[in-house]
């Protein structure tokens, strides 16, 4: 282990992220009574220019009268690159009231961007007296996003979470493919005359993994375009999981039961975590530093693994 150890990232759930536009006033309500850990009420991508600051009002009226229950909720602002994200950001915090918890920022190139949206978050928080501060999340749409990683990571405080945006990532790489997450019809290898397909996610997936872990951060997947292909979403969910992610987004409600069945251990893998740092309190009891459990060797290292498993399962019960 490094002499500096890496930060906890925040303890809560963050299974699954719903989303749905602010321009559609009918959605909120079924949004907070829904089975997502986290809802992200959208200003961006998914509401046109002309209702941008209709959007706007409705966001800040649903997060005031709605009751969210003890769900984390986000809103997504417009891209600094836009003439939208800075009222988004200063009429929902001078008008919202102190149930919003994040505001997520899209599109992020690098740490100066972070830098931008906390100085201005600061400064209506000290100008309005604000208890609560908000915390942000960030998505990594860009080249740029992916090459500056780690030093968005380490951006800001206020930072809990990161997020891969799967299509504008696509075409600012220049990808050839207008999927949005999963695997790709073109990207496989050949063996012996038959097809594998790997993740052309896999890579940057991983490279945000690090980047969390590394400075306490939430590491959550994006999107899956598909929503009729609930094979291949929990295929994508499954890879996340394994790769270190915490929870996935939903674009669709029938996502949200998909997203929590994955990124809930399973009753089997939680009791064998139990089991695992049972015999391993044996071992350190006996003066071992390690023991032998089913077969296999599990050390210090294996506690780790399985203190992991039972905190997230411990977080579900409590919620």
């Amino acid at each position: 282990m490094s002499f500096r150890i890496q930060p906890a990232a925040p303890a809560r759930l963050n299974r699954c992220q719903l989303f749905g536009p602010g321009s559609n006033t009918k959605l909120p309500p079924k949004m907070a009574s829904s089975a997502a850990d986290v809802i992200n009420l959208d200003l961006e991508d998914s509401v046109s220019p002309d209702d941008k600051a209709q959007a706007r009002k409705n966001v800040i009226e649903a997060i005031g009268d709605i009751d969210w229950g003890n769900k984390t909720l986000s809103v997504r602002i417009n891209g600094l690159d836009t003439p939208y994200w800075y009222r988004d950001v200063v009429d929902i915090l001078e008008q919202a009231g102190d149930r919003l918890d994040m505001i997520m920022i899209p599109k992020v190139g690098c740490a100066a961007d972070i830098y931008a949206v906390d100085a201005l978050v600061t400064a209506v928080e000290r100008a309005k007296g604000r208890s609560k501060p908000i915390s942000l999340e960030v998505i990594i749409e860009s080249a740029a996003g992916i090459a500056h990683v780690e030093e968005i990571a380490a951006a800001s405080p206020r930072l809990q979470a990161m997020s891969l945006g799967a299509a504008d990532f696509a075409a600012s790489m220049g990808m050839q493919t207008t999927g949005i997450g999963g695997t790709q019809e073109d990207y496989y290898m050949l063996h012996q005359g038959q097809k594998f397909w790997s993740d052309p996610w896999h890579w940057a997936q991983t490279a945000i993994v690090a980047a969390c872990r590394t400075h306490g951060l939430l590491p959550v997947d994006g999107p899956f375009g598909d929503f009729s292909d609930d094979d291949g979403f929990r295929a994508q969910a499954l890879r996340s999981a394994t790769l270190g992610m915490v929870g996935k987004w939903a674009i669709h409600p029938k996502q949200i039961a998909l997203a929590n069945e994955v990124f809930t251990p399973p009753d089997s893998k939680v009791a064998e975590a139990r089991e695992i740092l049972a015999a391993m309190e044996e071992a350190t009891r006996t003066g071992a530093g390690a023991t032998v459990y089913k077969g296999r060797l599990v050390d210090i290292a294996s506690i780790k693994q399985a203190e992991v498993i039972v905190k997230q399962s411990e977080m579900i019960a409590a919620g």
